[in-house]
């Protein structure tokens, strides 16, 4: 067990090290170029991704889509509509979508799966 353990921590901390060098490899040959910025070290590069991580990724395995968004699966109530659809629901929902976009009405939005007045006043 503790040669698992072991393992994990040694291949985890050579992965961080080498996300870490291609990290400060990019960008030390892309962001001088483009936007003139000054070079980072490996220790900033580090800095870097760990600061990439709180702000994107959270610190759980689901990151930010996947906890406070709906993600691609989880608390997603499209999803769990559409799962619940039969196969002709799910057809005229496609139908019903392709209509409303030819007319022009390109808002994303307004269709309520439950709701058939929406059939009504197209």
């Amino acid at each position: 067990m503790k040669k698992h353990v072991f393992r994990h921590v040694i291949i985890g901390s050579a992965a961080i090290a080498a996300f870490s060098a291609v990290t400060m490899l990019l960008w030390n040959w892309l962001m001088p170029c483009i936007f003139g910025l000054t070079i980072i070290n490996f220790w900033q590069a580090l800095g870097l991704l760990a600061f990439a991580r709180i702000l994107f990724g959270g610190f759980g395995h689901q990151g930010m889509m996947g906890r406070g968004m709906g993600g691609m699966y989880g608390d997603n109530p499209m999803h769990d509509k559409w799962m619940k659809m039969t196969d002709e629901q799910r057809r005229e929902f496609i139908n019903r979508r392709r209509e409303h976009m030819h007319r022009g009405h390109f808002s994303g939005g307004g269709f309520d799966f439950d709701d058939d007045s929406a059939k009504d006043n197209e």
